[in-house]
Order: structure tokens, then C-alpha cells, then sequence
């Protein structure tokens, strides 16, 4: 592959990923759960480790740690499933009447794809900052901003999520609840 081919492929990828990410987060705003759970893989992972005030020379404790700590949710597609679930019954007391999201997305970076140099990559892990604006009844409004780190893989010529960590820019969850999703 000739080098203005593969920076040609590199360009494509980066685009097709940011589609991917701006897709999904119009599926989020316009309360089309059902789309937005087929976005995932059968043996995803989403999940939000808790942030914490470190000293700077403390670092490594910063961030609750995976498979050994609390993390503000950990979640499989079976999991999200049931949030939907319960969300569409109509009668889940932190969704009535329903939140007003908002997401935005930008900072899209293909960090890695496997296989590396391929044209159709199978596998993408990709980083990006988020800012969820949240409006409920009249005055409640929450604000989150972050990043997120996904892993994309390649499913039957679509792209899926197989894993999501969401890492916000705050050590105290501010909103009264996490019943919308990131």
C-alpha cells in the first residue's frame, strides 16, 4: 500500500468512526433505545470508573480500579438491555416525565486499528471527549463532560461497540441519577 493510499485509508477510517459516534449519539437524543442497544455487542462492557482527589504524587490512585473496586456502573448488553426495558415501560420514576439530552461529541482519535495497515480494519480503539447536557421538569439540569475510550469492532460490515470506558471530568457525581446513558 502506497503511503498516499494508506493516509487516504487513515482519513476514511477517521471519518466512518466519527459517523459511527455522531449516529449514535442522535439515536441517544431521540430516545431510540432499541437502535441504540443494537449498536453493541453481544459480549460488551460499559462501564465508569469513580475519580477521586489524589495527591499529583498519587496518581495511580486516581481512578477506582477495574474488577476491584466500585465503579459508578459496570454493565453488559444484557444490563443495558433492562435499563431500556425499563425506561420504555413509561413508568420509571427518574424519566417522568422524560429528560431533554443533549450529546455532543468531538476529539474523535482512531487510536489503534488491528489488523494495522489494513484498508477495512476489523477492530478500532478510539478516544474521544463528550458534554451531556441534561434538562428534566423545570429547573433540574446536569452536565457531564469527559471522554470516552471504545473499542469498535467490525460486525457483518457494521460497526459495534465492544467495550466503553467512560471517564467524567468530576470526582462528585453532581446528577441525581445516572437513568440516561453516555
Amino acid at each position: 500500500m502506497s503511503a498516499d493510499t494508506a493516509a487516504l485509508a487513515r482519513l476514511l477510517l477517521q471519518r466512518e468512526v466519527e459517523e459511527f459516534l455522531y449516529n449514535e449519539a442522535e439515536l441517544l437524543d431521540k430516545r431510540r433505545f432499541d437502535e441504540w442497544l443494537a449498536l453493541f455487542t453481544d459480549d460488551a462492557r460499559y462501564w465508569m470508573p469513580m475519580r477521586r482527589n489524589v495527591p499529583p504524587d498519587d496518581r495511580e490512585r486516581e481512578f477506582t480500579r477495574d474488577g476491584a473496586d466500585v465503579n459508578w456502573f459496570d454493565e453488559g448488553k444484557d444490563t443495558l438491555g433492562r435499563r431500556v426495558a425499563q425506561i420504555q415501560t413509561g413508568i420509571h420514576w427518574a424519566e417522568e416525565p422524560p429528560s431533554r439530552i443533549c450529546h455532543m461529541v468531538s476529539n474523535v482519535q482512531v487510536l489503534r486499528a488491528s489488523p494495522s495497515g489494513s484498508a477495512a480494519p476489523s477492530e478500532v480503539a478510539v478516544r474521544c471527549r463528550f458534554l451531556v447536557y441534561r434538562n428534566r421538569v423545570e429547573t433540574e439540569t446536569d452536565v457531564l463532560v469527559g471522554k470516552r475510550e471504545d473499542v469498535l469492532r467490525r460486525v457483518d460490515g457494521a460497526w459495534k461497540i465492544a467495550r466503553r470506558m467512560v471517564v467524567l471530568d468530576q470526582s462528585v457525581l453532581l446528577a441525581k441519577n445516572l437513568t440516561f446513558f453516555i
